[in-house]
């Protein structure tokens, strides 16, 4: 495997206007500590990055349409060759706001859907009109040509909400559909018991796994469950098949799960480079320190491309190169990012040999 950054999300504000169960930014207007960095530092930012790679880059926050100079940011990404992409809750966007999008020649724009009706989804986001402004917002994105895909994050409060949907995504014009298994940071670590238990874990991504084999106009792909690529192959060897995966040009491809600082990172607000949005340690500081430096040479992201080295279940398993399990869950649930993942029940064939 070829360790190239290919996908950096980048937190270019910690405020947002929502209060999501599961996010680790923060609810507030001014964020004390985690300020905003200026234009400057941004364009400093991309041609760092540029000078050694060209990965997509997503403008993350927080809420990103916070920044009043969010769109300058990412037209001097496109202008530098990046494609630059936008995650937005939806809540905030406006006529002028698909204007700019397309000023800035931004690629492609996520979007939050946490239930099938307002009531669920509204609750997730802790705002009442949340669902109603992410409509909105879907609205205004096919009526002004922006392509944009719809990211779904799940615990024990909207589960059962998945097939349904599934089936609303299908009819709104959305390019793909992400499934998110929760893992606990932010304030997602006050909801440890809504977290979706193991048990239920491989009966979700079996059911995903049928609907996406059957799935021809909607790009599906379950987001922190790697074990996900480990049914994959199960499921197809039983049923003799050989399951192609589309890719999303936007994204890093579909041939292994947890990808994290592998070829994705995260770039805070202050400058920390994360191995993904859910991990909270830093490989290194990118105001201080190159990209090409924190990617090659930071002993976090050696130890998560080093395979042998994950203890557990995960060690011994033949679908590590895979899988290789959650390394943010592991983190946040045993304090070791090298640790099994917590919520896979397989049991590697290694260990059934040798119990």
């Amino acid at each position: 495997m070829d360790f190239e950054p290919k996908w950096i999300a980048w937190e270019i504000t910690r405020r947002c206007n929502l209060k999501c169960v599961h996010c680790r930014s923060s609810s507030e207007e001014e964020v004390k500590g985690h300020p905003d960095f200026s234009f400057t530092e941004a364009k400093a930012i991309l041609d760092d990055i540029a000078s050694y790679a060209s990965p997509v880059i997503v403008l993350s926050g927080g809420e990103p349409l916070l920044r009043k100079d969010v769109f300058d940011i990412a037209r001097y990404g496109t202008d530098l060759g990046f494609r630059m992409c936008l995650a937005t809750n939806g809540t905030l966007v406006t006529e002028d706001t698909c204007q700019s999008i397309k000023a800035a020649d931004i690629k492609m724009v996520s979007l939050s859907l946490d239930g099938a009706k307002a009531e669920t989804h509204d609750d997730f986001r802790n705002e009442k009109g949340a669902f109603a402004g992410t409509m909105n917002a879907i609205e205004l994105f096919n009526k002004y040509q922006i392509p944009f895909l719809i990211n779904s994050s799940f615990t024990v409060r909207n589960k059962d909400e998945i097939p349904e949907i599934y089936k609303l995504v299908k009819g709104l014009g959305a390019t793909a559909w992400y499934m998110f298994m929760i893992v606990p940071t932010g304030r997602g670590e006050d909801i440890m018991e809504e977290l979706i238990p193991e048990n239920l874990y491989d009966e979700i991504l079996e059911w995903h796994y049928q609907v996406e084999k059957e799935e021809n106009e909607l790009l599906m792909r379950p987001t922190c469950a790697p074990h996900y690529y480990r049914i994959v192959r199960q499921k197809a060897k039983e049923e003799g098949e050989k399951f192609e995966r589309r890719n999303l040009k936007f994204s890093t491809g579909g041939s292994k799960g947890c990808l994290a600082g592998q070829l994705i990172c995260l770039i805070d607000v202050d400058g920390e480079v994360l191995p993904c949005s859910y991990f909270p340690k830093s490989a290194g500081n990118i105001k201080t320190t190159r990209f090409k430096k924190i990617w090659e040479e930071s002993e976090l992201f050696l130890n998560l491309r080093d395979f042998k080295s994950y203890k557990g279940s995960c060690g011994q398993c033949e679908y590590v190169n895979v899988c290789g399990g959650c390394r943010a869950r592991s983190y946040a649930i045993h304090g070791d990012y090298l640790a099994q993942e917590p919520f896979c029940s397989y049991t590697p064939a290694k260990m059934l040999k040798n119990p």
